[in-house]
């Protein structure tokens, strides 16, 4: 028997869950650096080949096929190809131009089976997967050599993940609530990722895809009655140089674990340039203030006298940036309507040299319309000439290859012209462009907070950062404080947003997104000045970021770290709750907290503005017990000592 591993000693108990002596003589076993995560690969008694994977003693995916179906019916790789192997450790550090944290461990174990075909075989005559163990989840790749003459046409891929068990899931679910919590055996169909699974109190595994360069976004379809999800997307065709994205499983004990996990960044390159230009921040937004009534009277549009008036408003706070969204140069689906030289664009281009003056950036909406009628690449140009910071891009038509192209192709175009860029309206999943391309700073991958004149429920949130949030940062449009009941004056969206305000700051914070996107105006953010001060106070990159509690579709409370200060958010579903967070992230010393918390009459749906503000003295070890509101939330902000 052949055996491979990167460990001089191996618990018994690991070879005996294996069951290896009931395998082929082709078998490999590639380890975690911490020895926790096993992935086994192998060749069953048909000559297909399979994999499995154990985590901390348990074996969670059982035997599930590797390869592809090509034209006509041939097997890659078949059972008569011949495999040699090769191993590798890697043990770096990745320092992100922005992120969750500043520095990022990048440590696994790699095992690369390199197949050849017999020798007069017409088609491919050779082939790789790639696999890596990580510590906190695994990854395979497809890769066909360069040296490779032929090409192939892809009938299906055969990637598998069998779970060993009926365990419980969740899964994207576009400008909607996430599908689950369902039981494997129930889920047929179609699914999209990222699939969350919970396999028992302390295993959690997510499933996604990482670097997709060419090709369609992941796809998994599975049968009612089963544990078993295939992979339904595939390439066209396997040719010299093709390389498939990673397919992805995320590992944790905790839920926590998958939200501050960084696999999917880590298994794309870095980036190739200088982006030391990209700079994250807040950012005010000119959409959900249209229509918008203040005390005084005054009404705001999308224009030159509002955007001046949130400009000064980001400048007083210390954000970053204003966006501006559609219409600003003509009707957005019109064909007619000319992205550089439509309706507004003289003012917006007074708008940017006032807004620089301030130190502001602004973000300037596209849509695929003007996107692909008028030249892309001198449209970005012009934005870029004009001191434009960023551009966000709605509604990209195309079959999902077709989007995942453009996609790319936009992305480059802004990092070329030093803009930031924004996909919205059904994008191309997050997976990891972040490291390749650090001005690819959000996404709507998610249900943002009344788009598509729809509110999402508290469950919505604490169910998203668990799910959707594990492929990248989101633009969740969270950060609403005109609570008031019943409808308001604003143009695009009237209703009111199911939360308290203490909620609202919170999700702010625990959204990870290279560019928060505040939707209200700011006469609403300064009837409540220390929440206010809170948001003010999410001064991006993060130094450090970690979940510190967290339950799938209940709670989560996250800690970001700053220059100067420790932030902390909780929220939670529709259910009341206490929580005691603790600090155990703080260094040797007493700390000043500013403690925002609900009120003790407030509720989600009938009384979200009641707020309290408690000071106190923390240190290290200490549990802060908080009192969450039905659909509430909490806001602590601990100054470091000067």
């Amino acid at each position: 028997m052949k055996t491979h591993t990167f460990l001089a000693v191996v618990l018994l108990g690991l070879f005996c869950i294996t069951s290896c002596s009931q395998k082929s003589d082709e078998y490999y076993r590639l380890i975690s650096p911490d020895g926790k995560l096993v992935l086994s690969i192998q060749k069953d008694s048909m000559g297909l080949w399979e994999y499995s994977f154990i985590g901390n003693g348990e074996r969670l995916i059982e035997d599930s096929r590797l390869g592809y179906v090509t034209a006509p019916e041939n097997l890659i790789p078949s059972s008569d190809w011949s495999v040699s192997s090769s191993e590798r450790s890697h043990d770096g550090i990745w320092k992100p131009v922005w992120g969750k944290r500043e520095q990022v461990k990048d440590q696994y174990n790699e095992l690369t089976l390199a197949f050849v075909a017999p020798e007069g075989q017409q088609g491919l005559n050779s082939f790789e997967i790639v696999f890596r163990v990580y510590n906190d989840g695994w990854a395979f790749r497809y890769v066909v050599p360069e040296t490779e003459r032929a090409a192939v046409g892809v009938k299906q891929e055969l990637t598998q993940y069998r779970f060993a068990g009926d365990y419980t899931s969740w899964f994207y679910n576009g400008e909607h609530h996430n599908l689950g919590p369902d039981k494997l055996s129930e889920v047929a169909g179609i699914r999209f990722p990222v699939m969350t699974v919970q396999a028992g109190e302390n295993q959690f595994m997510a499933v996604h895809e990482a670097n997709l360069t060419e090709g369609e976004p992941l796809v998994l379809t599975s049968l009612k009655g089963d544990s078993l999800f295939e992979v339904s997307s595939k390439p066209s065709e396997l040719k010299a140089g093709y390389t498939s994205a990673w397919r992805v499983l995320l590992y944790g004990t905790k839920p926590g674990n998958l939200v501050d996990s960084h696999l999917i960044e880590l298994l794309n390159p870095d980036p190739n340039g200088d982006f030391s230009w990209v700079k994250p921040g807040l950012a005010v937004w000119d959409w959900r203030i249209n229509g918008a009534i203040t005390d005084g009277g005054f009404r705001y549009t999308m224009s030159y006298p509002s955007w001046t008036r949130m400009v000064d408003f980001a400048a007083e706070q210390g954000f970053s940036y204003l966006v501006l969204d559609a219409n600003w140069y003509g009707p957005e689906f019109e064909a007619d309507s000319d992205p550089v030289t439509g309706e507004k664009a003289k003012d917006v281009q007074r708008l940017l040299a006032y807004a620089k003056e301030k130190g502001i950036g602004i973000w300037l909406y596209l849509n695929d319309v003007g996107g692909r009628k008028y030249p892309i690449e001198k449209t970005l140009k012009q934005y870029s000439e004009w001191g434009a910071s960023g551009i966000k891009y709605g509604f990209m038509n195309g079959t999902p290859e077709e989007k995942n192209h453009w996609t790319r192709k936009i992305t480059q175009l802004c990092a070329e012209n030093k803009l930031l860029v924004d996909f919205h309206d059904g994008p191309v999943h997050p997976c990891g462009q972040m490291r390749t391309w650090p001005n690819a700073v959000t996404r709507e991958f998610c249900h943002a907070q009344l788009d598509a004149h729809r509110v999402f429920e508290p469950k919505t949130f604490v169910t998203t950062v668990f799910v959707n949030m594990l492929a990248g940062p989101i633009d969740m449009n969270n950060g609403m404080f005109d609570l008031r009941q019943g409808p308001t004056t604003r143009v695009d969206e009237n209703q009111p947003v199911p939360s308290t305000v203490v909620s609202e700051a919170a999700r702010t914070l625990i959204t990870f997104s290279g560019v928060t996107i505040l939707p209200d105006i700011p006469e609403m953010y300064q009837r409540y000045p220390e929440l206010l001060e809170f948001i003010a106070s999410e001064k991006m990159p993060w130094k450090e970021s970690r979940t510190l509690l967290g339950e799938i579709g209940e709670y989560i409370v996250m800690m970001r770290e700053t220059a100067d200060d420790y932030l902390v958010a909780a929220v939670t579903n529709e259910e009341e709750r206490t929580l005691s967070i603790p600090t155990s992230f703080l260094p040797k010393g007493i700390y000043q907290a500013t403690l925002i918390q609900d009120g003790d009459d407030a509720h989600y749906l009938t009384n979200r503005e009641s707020y309290q503000v408690k000071v106190l003295k923390v240190k290290s070890g200490d549990e802060i017990s908080v009192r969450l509101a039905a659909g509430g939330g909490t806001c602590l902000k601990i100054r470091k000592n000067e």
